[in-house]
């Protein structure tokens, strides 16, 4: 699961996510970007991990990616 933060669009920024049964926050975006598919994201949560995640359109729902 990953929350973000959204105003015009969903999603704007994620905020956190859950990985293994844990609520990460997120620290700081890596890198953003978009494709046909959705919407994707490289960030760091505040216990220096990073996850690619990747919001598919299509599916209506996240991929997690531990890096």
């Amino acid at each position: 699961m990953v929350e973000c933060h959204s105003d015009y669009t969903y999603p704007e920024r994620p905020t956190a996510l859950t990985w293994e049964g844990w609520r990460l926050e997120v620290a700081e975006i890596l890198r953003e970007w978009r494709s046909p598919e959705g919407k994707g994201f490289r960030v760091r949560t505040v216990d220096e991990q990073e996850f690619e995640l990747f919001f598919s359109e299509a599916a209506n729902e996240w991929q997690i990616l531990r890096m």
